[in-house]
């Protein structure tokens, strides 16, 4: 249903503390991730704070997390090498740079970046609604 990390080897070696969300585009997934909160019930191995398990496989991450007390739904780890900011609402802005983000895996059923979505995102010719590129929905 979800991809798989880009390097099952790399799981868990990437930060806890990355991006949340945004950017529109995604290239790589590199890990999928179920946080974990003792004061919702979660086991309490961390002195009171959150902390989390990784994945390689949704399948894997979503049957954790409904089996474990205090545990959310998966997200996915992604790597964004460029992506589109939105500062305001209907301004968009062409990044070039690599990030990491934590995102809802929900995102990952929009396509993956390839190398004219971000061009034919900011076309001239572009769809009144340009989302629906990001989407896959317009070329």
């Amino acid at each position: 249903m979800y991809p798989k990390v880009k390097d099952i080897n790399e799981i868990g070696n990437y930060p806890a503390l990355v991006k949340a969300g945004g950017g529109y585009v995604w290239d790589e997934v590199l890990e999928y991730r179920v946080w974990c909160h003792p004061e919702n019930g979660a086991e309490d191995i961390e002195n009171g704070d959150d902390y989390y398990y990784v994945f390689a496989e949704y399948k894997e991450a979503f049957e954790f997390s409904e089996n474990t007390k205090g545990a959310e739904v998966p997200i996915a780890l992604i790597l964004q090498k460029v992506y589109i900011d939105e500062p305001e609402t209907g301004i968009y802005k062409h990044i070039k740079e690599e990030r990491i983000t934590e995102w809802p895996v929900e995102f990952l059923t929009r396509p993956k970046r390839n190398h004219n979505t971000i061009l034919d995102f900011f076309a001239p010719n572009a769809p009144e609604n340009r989302l629906d590129i990001l989407r896959g929905i317009m070329e």
